[in-house]
């Protein structure tokens, strides 16, 4: 099985489940123990909160620990809205956020907050412009962009937006889960106030996430109870998972991108001169290294993914929590995709683990299904549902 979703989850790096199992075995008492026992499990947590730290060159005491990049951002999100208040307040977010910082804002919007959204261009970079028009330093504002999208791996103008804001004196929250690991992420160099990062997007496993908090900002939270994590976030902490996160933050220290970006690159030149009717998505210039987000004519995605499924080829049509869903993705439909064309995409999702053969044998078995699902359809029939 060739697996190329690793937007969707990423598998556990043998080195990141080495660090984990002493915390699985031995070293299984709480941290917050008083005895001699406790005191390894305490050092761990210190360790991989440097960790996690040194990679987006923060501060240990900048990051706080979560169960998923969901509750990173829900939490900073909430945060945000009881520190701001409704009254004569502004949030703002783009069009093509994940689903984890757009239902809470319209659970905002739904209670009175004042909420607007900024738009796309075509390539899927936040429209500037359109932000800056929305900013006034005399309302209360406070903002959620994203640094890298999840469906077209598309990076934002996330060190302008946040000058912009900045400037009018806004707070930033940024869901970084898919650019952590990917692209370089310096919260010294973009002075974003809060950062969302999730374990299971950077080769940890499934289950842990972390939440940067810039030094000296304000915290309501989510959690309330023992007071763990600097009274941020109680709960008794998920110490093997959090060693875990560490150990992977620590890795993508060490690790280039290069590899997979040139594979990648392989991947879209052979697709883009063996099919016709091929459109690679997205901006060329700015986009993380592991992604290709291509749509085909007359071809529809959720059809190619089966018949892929079926040669041993593992993808996806888009974000992994809207699979199954039978409207076009948001994020297409904001950068100025027709319905068809979003229905025809594909997101092709690589790993350090991938390999050049994989990637050729993906390829046939792209441009086999592309063929197939051509030739049992027809302008009158329109794209073929395959089922099962």
């Amino acid at each position: 099985m060739i697996y190329l979703d690793n937007n969707a989850t990423t598998p556990v790096h043998p080195e990141v489940l080495e660090a984990m199992m002493p915390f699985l075995t031995d070293h299984f008492h709480n941290p917050s123990s008083g005895y001699r026992a406790s005191k390894p499990v305490k050092n761990a947590l210190a360790t991989a909160r440097e960790q996690v730290a040194t990679l987006i060159n923060a501060r240990p005491d900048e990051i706080i620990f979560t169960s998923c990049g969901t509750e990173s951002n829900n939490t900073a999100l909430k945060s945000l809205a009881r520190l701001i208040g409704r009254k004569k307040s502004r949030v703002l977010t783009s069009a093509i956020e994940h689903s984890a910082v757009l239902r809470p804002i319209e659970a905002m919007a739904a209670v009175g907050f004042e909420t607007r959204t900024i738009g796309v261009h075509e390539d899927g970079r936040f429209d500037l412009e359109e932000l800056a028009e929305h900013l006034d330093a005399d309302i209360p504002t406070f903002a959620s962009l994203m640094w890298s999208n999840n469906e077209t791996g598309v990076t934002q103008p996330i060190a302008e937006a946040c000058a912009l804001l900045k400037e009018k004196k806004a707070v930033l929250h940024t869901d970084a889960i898919q650019a952590v690991g990917k692209v370089p992420v310096d919260v010294r160099a973009v002075p974003v106030d809060m950062l969302s990062i999730s374990g299971h997007k950077l080769y940890a496993p499934k289950g842990v996430g972390a939440l940067y908090l810039r030094n000296g900002f304000r915290l309501e939270p989510l959690l309330r109870g023992g007071g763990q994590e600097g009274t941020h976030r109680s709960g008794t902490e998920n110490v093997p998972y959090i060693v875990g996160l560490g150990k992977a933050a620590e890795l993508a220290m060490n690790s280039g991108n290069s590899q997979i970006s040139e594979l990648r690159d392989h991947l879209e030149k052979r697709l883009s001169s063996e099919i016709e009717g091929v459109h690679l998505n997205g901006s060329r210039e700015h986009r993380a290294g592991n992604i290709c987000h291509v749509s085909f004519d007359h071809c529809e995605g959720a059809g190619l993914m089966i018949l892929l499924d079926e040669a041993g080829v593992q993808v996806s049509t888009g974000s992994a929590c809207m699979t199954g869903k039978q409207q076009p993705s948001h994020v297409q439909k904001a950068m100025g995709f027709s319905d068809e064309r979003a229905k025809s995409s594909l997101r092709i999702s690589l790993s350090r683990f991938t390999t050049r053969e994989e990637i050729d044998t993906a390829a046939n078995a792209i441009a086999k299904a592309v063929k197939k699902l051509r030739a049992i359809q027809s302008p009158l029939t329109g794209p073929v549902q395959v089922y099962r």
